[in-house]
């Protein structure tokens, strides 16, 4: 299993959630990041996904 780092931000930048998941593939970190800020209705917050390279896999601002 990768490590991935999920954050999101307020308006002003302060960090809503900053959670580490776990995943075989960047395909399974992505649904995976969706379902999380879904749950906790994020998605339409400033928010990034980034795999154990560094790689942006969600981002929106």
């Amino acid at each position: 299993m990768r490590v991935y780092k999920l954050t999101a931000y307020e308006p002003k930048g302060k960090v809503i959630i900053d959670d580490i998941l776990e995943a075989s593939t960047d395909e399974e970190a992505k649904v995976k990041g969706l379902a999380i800020l879904e749950e906790k209705k994020l998605l339409e917050t400033t928010h990034r996904l980034a795999s154990p390279a560094g790689k942006l896999l969600l981002f929106h601002s």
